[in-house]
């Protein structure tokens, strides 16, 4: 009976972790020698309005969902044209309706959603021009290219040059 009540637990443990609405995903890739890891909860659209919407224009955003999204990297480098030293940073995005968005990599990698994000701790912004694609990219999604950083989610893409 012990057993039993064992394995029962654990499927329950294992049926709700599984269930998770926003998985945690991991990209990792090597950029010129550099190796990047970006950590992240993937939220779907689900039919909803995402830009302007469920992320509002203008505000700071976590960049996906529940913890915030860390980005490591294991050697200094230049993102976007910038110097950034190596580390683990949260990174953050403010969307903006017209023209560009900004990229932050703050030095406070450990909180929950933007809650607990302060400028002040800020190691870097970059500016970075949104492309909007036709089709819709149902799962937030990031990947490491051979020249850099990738997000996709909804119609909006983004690229981080990183060298």
């Amino acid at each position: 009976m012990k057993t039993f009540n064992l394995l029962l637990a654990f499927f329950f443990v294992v049926s709700i972790s599984c269930a998770q609405k926003s998985p945690r995903l991991e990209a990792k890739g090597t950029v010129n020698g550099t190796q990047i890891v970006i950590d992240y909860g993937a939220p779907s659209v689900k039919g909803r309005t995402v830009w302007g919407g469920l992320e509002k224009y203008g505000q700071v955003w976590r960049a996906g969902a529940n913890e915030n999204t860390t980005v490591s990297f294991d050697k200094d480098v230049k993102v976007n044209g910038k110097t950034l030293a190596a580390g683990k940073y949260g990174f953050y995005i403010i969307p903006n309706e017209s023209g560009d968005w900004v990229a932050i990599f703050n030095k406070k990698n450990d909180g929950w959603g933007a809650y607990s994000y302060t400028e002040a701790e800020d190691a870097l912004r970059v500016n970075v021009k949104p492309d909007f694609d036709t089709s819709v990219q149902e799962q937030l999604m990031y990947a490491v290219d051979n020249s850099g950083i990738v997000f996709a989610w909804e119609k909006a893409r983004l690229h981080l040059s990183v060298e």
